[in-house]
């Protein structure tokens, strides 16, 4: 099978290490405002727009204070990044590079704002010239599952064949995205928030255990 001539990667628990950054900014600014969450919701939201994720985790006579709620949600995530440090997934710069001299294209998306996105790949030390593409939620209209995100990736790429695109991500709805877009490559990783059960339960081509499985995968090395 030929390579892809575009990979879109997601970012937290694909490339970026998920330490339970996002999960305990969510608990603890609703906690902050009152409002109690289960692990379950918050799992459920995860792949999803941040903006929208609190819509949908806060109760519906509150979503007048969701604009307020969302602003907290991303300071606290901030400093808890700029606290704990970030690090990559082992092996995601490498693949990143690797993909690029073989002339694929590699794009970042996310459901962070660019604020997020920015202070990720600067704490990693990953500049714009690694990549050709980052995509964030600011930039689109509808979050996940909607395919919005994959096709702007694919617009700024300039890849205009959906059988020449492969989309790797760590949540159901990023696979659920992937589908939706229809995409050839529909790639999940064990590397984040959704283990493999809930994975195998949406669509999808491959499951492996993280962005490092890549290269093999995809016969970077044949």
């Amino acid at each position: 099978m030929p390579l892809p001539g575009l990979v879109i990667l997601d970012m937290a628990g694909t490339t970026v290490e998920d330490r339970g950054e996002v999960s305990v900014a969510f608990s603890s600014t609703l906690a902050a405002h009152g409002i109690s969450l289960s692990d379950e919701q918050i799992s459920r939201v995860r792949g999803a727009f941040k903006r929208q994720a609190i819509r949908d985790l806060l109760p519906p006579e509150r979503l007048d204070e969701s604009e307020r709620v969302y602003s907290d949600f991303r300071r606290t995530l901030a400093q808890i990044y700029t606290n704990g440090g970030v690090r990559e997934i082992p092996g995601a710069s490498d693949v990143i590079r690797d993909l690029r001299a073989r002339g694929v294209k590699v794009a970042l998306t996310t459901g962070f704002d660019r604020d997020i996105a920015s202070l990720l790949l600067s704490s990693l030390g990953w500049s714009t010239d690694r990549l050709d593409v980052v995509v964030c939620g600011d930039q689109v209209p509808r979050g996940r599952p909607a395919p919005d995100l994959i096709f702007v990736a694919m617009k700024l790429a300039m890849v205009e064949d959906q059988a020449k695109v492969a989309n790797v991500g760590d949540t159901r709805l990023d696979l659920e995205s992937a589908a939706r877009a229809g995409v050839a490559w529909n790639i999940g990783v064990l590397s984040g928030a959704h283990p493999r059960a809930t994975l195998e339960q949406a669509p999808h081509t491959h499951l492996v255990g993280s962005v490092a499985d890549l290269p093999q995968l995809l016969g970077l090395g044949s």
